[in-house]
Parts: structure tokens; sequence; C-alpha cells
């Protein structure tokens, strides 16, 4: 077989004959490897220059029994984009009337399912109307409005309906042919009755305001000035059943051209009423009567008058102007007059009700227009409703705030209470030493103003005396203490009776230390001078036998380092306070070896003829008789 034979196991003579080694019969059943192996442009036909872009295999797409059309074509095997095979020649490309796009197939449709496509205008080229002319897509209605402009000029993509905008520069025909209230919105029912045209009026730029032009209107006024299409009687109208235009023109409504009373309804006060038509003046009578009880319709004025037509408050007349009023020195108040005058007789006034008086009490009360103030009255500038009231004059609510001059001037035993009996004896003001708030205890008390001793007031009445822990002393509170620092003490022992303690006893007065030397005795048993306590004249005989519990060695002098060793009370061997060196030994109470004292220092030691030895003396020698 030659290098381009056709892949086969296949005997020669399957293909072959020994008469003519070609032609060869071909049967692909024959035939091994792939369809590339043999159909490369060289040993057979590859693929044509039109043919898809893919990779894969030959028999994936066709059969040899018909290479052609392909038994099928799997989208996912070609390589390139849809319009690469889509384009008329590969494949079928875009028909006549498909949508005019650049963008790619897949863009909308998908291989699985040509139809129905995913549309996006954005991806379509060209006017709307290249595709919405009724055959590609749904074009204008039999009811659009007539107009030459493009699509996009008043629609969106994104919302069809209603229109973004319209410009009526672009619309052909009259407003009506649109405003009918099919294709666009007509006249409303309430609109003015007329057969103008919109433009009449209206304007494509704004709507409202129109310009409007009763030359236009049908019908009559009523038909519109009937308060729903327009302006109507208003409610303050002369009430008439007469028509608009009986009264009123076009060119000028108001005012009204002629007024027929004969068409009027109603009373005069229904028109007069200031509202409609002229009514009372500011300064008129106030009264409820209809006009023609007092005016007649040919003289409004002199009118015939009458109290009982009058209406309202005597004031509202007389006020000064209309009738007389207030005279300059009346009360000043906002009350009616009738409140407190009659009619009958007008002074002296009938009741007076202070809850209807302006301004101060005093403004009345000066002694003038009423009562004022008494000879003894508290001294104040403050008004009287300050303390009083006008329900109830006394008693009176008071506060030294409002009082003026000085406390002993009312505090004086008769206009108000004055000092107790037991009051300190000081010629000084009330207001020096208490405050209007709280009169006890007192805010402050200057003693320099106190007349008298200490103890004519600090004797536990008038004023805090001694403390049951004071000091035992029968002399004057300021031989010790001043006035200005009560607990800064000048103390004269001199002055003090009872024994030192009775205060020197660790709560009056400082104690015995914790390091004192114990004892019973009074503190002047040994400490003679109260102004120097040191030095103290020491005896022992107030102190007790326990003779260490102060020689110690920190209280007093203890044990020297040459003393025998003993645990015994210094009072065993030494018996006289007053001789320290006269004593008794007792040896039974001496601890340690005999040669620890008796060793030629601290007690007779050993004889220059003692024999030598190391032992101790107890080895020969009893503590009765020192020689055996």
């Amino acid at each position: 077989k030659p290098a381009t034979h056709i892949p086969t196991t296949a005997e020669c003579s399957t293909c072959h004959s020994t008469t003519g080694w070609t032609p060869a019969t071909f049967n692909h059943a024959n035939a091994t490897g792939t369809c590339a192996s043999c159909h490369n442009g060289t040993n057979a036909t590859g693929k044509s220059a039109t043919h898809i872009t893919t990779n894969t295999n030959c028999q994936d797409c066709h059969t040899t029994t018909a290479w052609s059309p392909a038994k099928t074509v799997n989208h996912a095997d070609v390589l390139g984009t849809c319009s690469s095979c889509h384009n008329g020649t590969k494949a079928s490309g875009k028909p006549a009337t498909h949508i005019p796009t650049t963008a790619e197939c897949s863009t909308c449709h998908s291989t699985t399912g040509w139809t129905p496509a995913t549309f996006n205008h954005a991806n379509a080229t060209g006017t709307c109307a290249s595709c919405h002319n009724g055959t590609n897509a749904t074009g204008k209605s039999a009811t659009h409005i007539t107009t030459n402009t493009l699509c996009g000029d008043c629609h969106t993509t994104t919302a069809w309906s209603p229109a973004k905008t319209v410009n009526h520069n672009d619309v052909l025909g009259t407003c009506s042919s649109c405003h009918n209230g099919t294709k666009a919105g007509g006249k409303p029912a309430t609109h003015i009755p007329t057969t103008a045209e919109c433009s009449t009026c209206h304007s494509t730029t704004a709507w409202t305001p129109a310009n409007f032009s009763h030359s236009n209107v049908t019908g009559t006024c009523a038909s519109c000035h009937n308060g729903t299409n327009a302006t109507g009687k208003s409610a303050t109208h002369i009430t008439t059943n007469t028509l608009c235009e009986d009264c009123h023109t076009t060119t000028a409504w108001s005012p009204a051209k002629t007024v027929n009373h004969n068409d009027v309804l109603g009373t005069c006060s229904s028109c007069h009423n200031g509202t409609k038509a002229t009514g009372k003046t500011a300064t008129h009578i106030p009264t409820t009567s209809e006009c023609s009880t007092c005016h007649s319709t040919t003289a409004w004025t002199p009118a015939n008058f009458s109290h009982s037509n009058v209406t309202g408050t005597c004031a509202s007349c007389h006020n000064g102007t209309t009738a007389t009023g207030k005279s300059a020195t009346h009360i000043s108040t906002n009350t009616l007059c009738e409140d407190c005058h009659t009619t009958t007789a007008w002074t002296p006034a009938k009741k007076v009700n202070h809850a209807d008086v302006l301004g101060t009490c005093s403004s009345c009360h000066n002694g003038s227009k009423a009562t004022g103030k008494t000879a003894t009255h508290i001294p104040t500038t403050a008004d009287c409703s300050t303390c009083h009231s006008t329900t109830a004059w006394t008693p009176a609510n008071f506060s030294h705030a409002n009082v003026t001059g000085t406390c002993a001037s009312c505090h004086n035993g008769t206009t108000a209470t004055g000092k107790s009996a037991t009051h300190l004896t000081t010629n000084t003001m009330c207001e020096d030493c208490h405050n209007t708030t709280a009169w006890a205890p007192a805010k402050a008390v200057n003693h320099a103003d106190v007349i008298g001793t200490c103890a004519s007031c600090h004797n536990g009445t008038k004023a805090t005396g001694k403390s049951a822990t004071h000091i035992t002393s029968t002399t004057s509170c300021d031989f010790c203490h001043v006035t200005t620092n009560w607990t800064t003490v000048h103390m004269d022992h001199t002055q003090v009776t009872g024994t030192c303690s009775s205060c020197h006893n660790g709560a009056v007065a400082t104690g015995k230390p914790a390091t004192h030397v114990p004892t019973t005795g009074q503190c002047s048993d040994c400490h003679k001078s109260t102004s120097s306590w040191l030095p103290a004249l020491f005896s022992h005989t107030n102190v007790g036998t326990n003779c260490y519990s102060c020689h110690n060695g920190t209280t007093a002098e203890g044990k020297s380092p040459t003393h025998p060793l003993t645990t015994t009370n210094c009072y065993s061997c030494h018996k006289s306070t007053t001789n320290w060196l006269n004593y008794n030994v007792n040896h039974a109470e001496v601890l340690g070896r005999c040669d620890q004292c008796h060793n030629g220092r601290i007690a007779n030691g050993k004889p220059r003829e003692h024999p030598v030895t190391t032992q101790d003396c107890a080895a020969c020698h009893t503590i009765r008789t020192f020689s055996k």
C-alpha cells in the first residue's frame, strides 16, 4: 500500500482486481480510522472553503451514505459567531423582514429554540418606523394622532404609553381633530359652551390660563356662571332671580350697570349689611332692628330713634364719642357700665366687683377714690393685693419681703411680737442675728453685741451650757474660751475643781499613755506642776509589786547584762525600793550553773587554794553551805 492509501484492514481483492488495479471498488465499511484521515484535501476531498468552522469529526454531522445535507449540527461544536455561518452562504441568514440590527444572532436567539427571540430595542438600528410599519411590527393605530414625525420623538422603548411628550408643532390638522375625547382628551363636561376651535383660547405651550373672549361663548351668562363651569353668584350677592346681563356687562362686571330694587328679594338689611351693599357705619347704634324701623328709603337721615331698639352694652354708645363716657376720675375697669350702675340712678354705684377693676389696689385705695392705708399700717411700698384679697381684707397674707423700715419698727410688742423675756440682753437690731425666713435659730450671733456674762446666756436655757463632759469648774466661760473660736481654749488648772483623773481619763482630756507606770495613785501624787507635766516626782509606794511591768528595759531600767539568770520577779530578791542593792538571793530561783555567777566578777569565785577543776560548783557544794 502506498503512504496515501486509505487506511483499511481489508484484503486488496476486496476493492482491487488482478486485471486492473484501478479503478478500485470502494466501500466505506472497509475503511478504518476517522473521516479526516482520508478527507484531508489530499487523499480525498476535505472541508470546503465555505465549511462551518469546527474541530469536531466529520462523522459527528455527516454520514457515509449521504454526505449532504448533514445529519445534524451541534452548535456547541461550532467555532466563531452565529453570523460567521448564518450569513446566507454557509447557512440561512437574516430574512428580508428581519429587524435591522448589527447585534450578533445570539443576542436575541438561542440554538435550542430560534423562536421566540429575546428582544431589546437597544440592539435595533434604524428608526422605529423601519420596523413599526404594520408589516414587520405593529404600526400606528387608526386612532393615532395625524403626524409625520418619528415614533421616537414622542414614545420611548421602555414605556410606549403614555407618550413621553407630544410636540404639537408636529401634529397635523386642527386641535379638535385629536382632542375629541377619543384620540386625546376633549372638552370636559364643565367646559364653556362654544363652537370655537381650541386654539382660539388655548395654546399648545400652556393650556392654562386660556385667552378668553365672551364673543366665542354660546348660551346665557348663567349657563357658565353657575358656580361650576365659572364663578357664579357669590354668597354675598343680592338675592334676585333676574338674569346676570340685566345688571352686569361682560366688559365690566363690577360695578353693576344698574340695580332695579323691584328685582331684589328680602329685607333692606339682607343687602345693606356692609358686604352686599353699604351697611351700618362703625359708629351706628347697636341694634338688631330692621333699617326701615328708623330709616326710610326716601331719606336715610334723619332717623327715628328709640332706645327700645338698641342692643349691646351702655359703653357701646357711652364711649365719650357717641355719648358721654367715663370721667377722668373713674375707676379703671373694662367691665360694663350696667354691672355697677343703673339707668335710673347713675350714682352712687349699686356695687363694685373688685375682680373687674384694672390696675393696682392703691390706684383707688389712695385716700381719694377709696379708703387708703391706716396710720398704724405696716410700713411698705407693696401694693395692697400683695397681702390682702378683695374677698376678705383680713387676715392678710404677710411677707417680710414687702416691709420697709427696721424689724423693731413693727416688732415692738405692740404692732408685732417683740423680744421675749428670755431674749439675749442686747441693743443690736433684730436683723443682725435673725432673718425673716426662719426666726429661730438665729442666723448669727455677734457676741460683741451681747450684754452680760457668757453664763447669763450659756446656761442651758437661752443658749447651750456646759456639756456633760465639760471640765468641772466654777469659773466664767470667757476665762478659758473666746467667742471668735470656741474650741481654742486657754486652760488654767487653778480654776478646775476635782481630781486630775476626773478629766485626764482619755475621754475629757488625755489620760495615761499605754507605757505609763501601772498605779492607782492620783496624777498629782507624782505630777506636781500643771504648767509642766514633767519631770514627775516618783514613789514606789503607789506602784504594785510587779517590778518587771516597768523595769523591762523600756519603761524603766531592766536587768543588767551581768544579772543572774532568773525568771522570778525583782521583788523576790530586791525588797527595798529605796536601796536596790540591798537584796536577798534565793538560789532556788537562779537558772544555769553556779560558776555563771560565781566567777569572781558577778559573785565570789573559787579561792586561790581551790583545787583546779572545770566542774560546776554544785558538783561539790550546796547552796545552803558552801563548804562540804
